[in-house]
Order: C-alpha cells, then structure tokens, then sequence
C-alpha cells in the first residue's frame, strides 16, 4: 500500500483535489477533519486547561481559541504539544483500517505536512498549489477571515515554493476545475504503478 500526504498552503484548494481523489476510488482523511472531531471530544479537557475559556459544553469554540492564539503567537506550540499526538494516532488508525483493506493508496491531507516534518512517514507527498493572487482571493471570501488573519496564518506556513521544490507531484489549481481533475487522474495513474515502503517502515502493521 502506498502512503501519500496531500498538502498545500491555506486557500491552495486541497480539498478539490482530496475529493477527486475519492471519486477515484481512494480512501482519504482529512487532518483538519481529525481535529475537528477532538475538539468535540478528549482534546477539550485539556485545551480548556492550557487555554481557560476557549471551550463550551459543545466542545472547542475555534473562534476563542483563535483569538487567544493571536494574542499570543508563540503558545501555537503549546497548542501542537496536545493535539498533534492524538491526531497521529487517528490518522495512524486510518492506514492500519486501508492496509487490513488491501487498499493500493491511502492519502491524508495535511496543512502542515513539511512544517512538521511529516513528509518523511509518506512514500509520496502532493502538493497543491495556485498563484498568490487566487490564494489571496480564494481565503478572504472565507467568513470571518481579515488580512491579519490571513497574514498570522501565512507566518506560521512555509512558503509555496519551498513546497513545490520539496514535492513529488504538484497539483496547479491555477487552471479550470476539469484541467485540476486531469493533472489528478494523471498522479492517480502514476502512483498506482508505484510499490510503498512508508506503511511498514512508520505506521504499525495490521495485526488482524
């Protein structure tokens, strides 16, 4: 089984990609989607204690912990120090499931993937990417995002073209929906002529 990571910067349109991929007949998760859930549940005890206030009853409220984040930049490790185990075992659950599956390639999309330092437990890693303009474009009609949202997110991303020069495949979402889906189905078809070594070297084998 291959192990592919999906990145891009914020706004790059990861997501067009990921869901072509699934009408191709791969499985993906979604990082995001991932800490989404923890928030909701065993990642709210302790965000509430490192950040009192930042959750409800319902769960995180993202808007507070966004904003104390703002005020204090540098605690966005503090942050990753909670959440980054517990999604590394989710996704870990995610590629044992596709190996018990005989799946040929499991991919997970992650914002910060090269930030992290993730790419080396993936076989091939996406990049997704689009000029500054459409980025700029594409995230500010976003509810809520201002430019110094925008400007704290991009600080904390390495830049596109550092991405591009680490890639093995690059996705430009700078052309129409259809050429996007094309540039897809052709990595679709080139990864499955590859053999994977990344599932048995980083993630725990299937023990059933």
């Amino acid at each position: 089984m291959l192990v592919v990571g999906l990145t891009g910067s914020i706004g790059m349109g990861k997501s067009t990609v990921a869901e072509h991929l699934e009408r191709l007949g791969v499985a993906v998760i979604d990082a995001d989607k991932i800490v989404h859930d923890l928030y909701q549940g065993v990642a709210v005890a302790p965000i509430e204690a490192a950040f009192p206030g930042t959750t409800q009853a319902g769960g995180v409220v993202r808007e507070k912990l966004l904003a104390a984040l703002m005020e204090a930049p540098d605690r966005f490790a503090e942050l990753e120090a909670i959440v980054h185990p517990m999604v590394r075992a989710a996704e870990q659950d995610f590629f044992q499931e596709q190996f018990c599956n005989r799946a040929d390639i499991a991919v997970i999309e992650i914002p910060l993937l090269f930030e992290t330092g993730a790419e080396r437990l993936f076989d091939y890693v996406i990049v997704v990417s689009a000029t500054p303009e459409q980025q700029s474009k594409r995230v500010m009609e976003r509810p809520g995002m201002t430019p110094e949202k925008l400007a704290q997110i991009l600080k904390r991303q390495m830049p596109d073209a550092e991405k591009r020069k680490k890639a093995d495949f690059i996705v430009d979402t700078s052309v129409t929906v259809r050429e996007t889906e094309a540039q897809t189905e052709a990595i679709f078809a080139k990864l499955l002529s590859q053999a994977g070594t990344a599932y048995h070297r980083h993630w725990a084998e299937c023990v059933k």
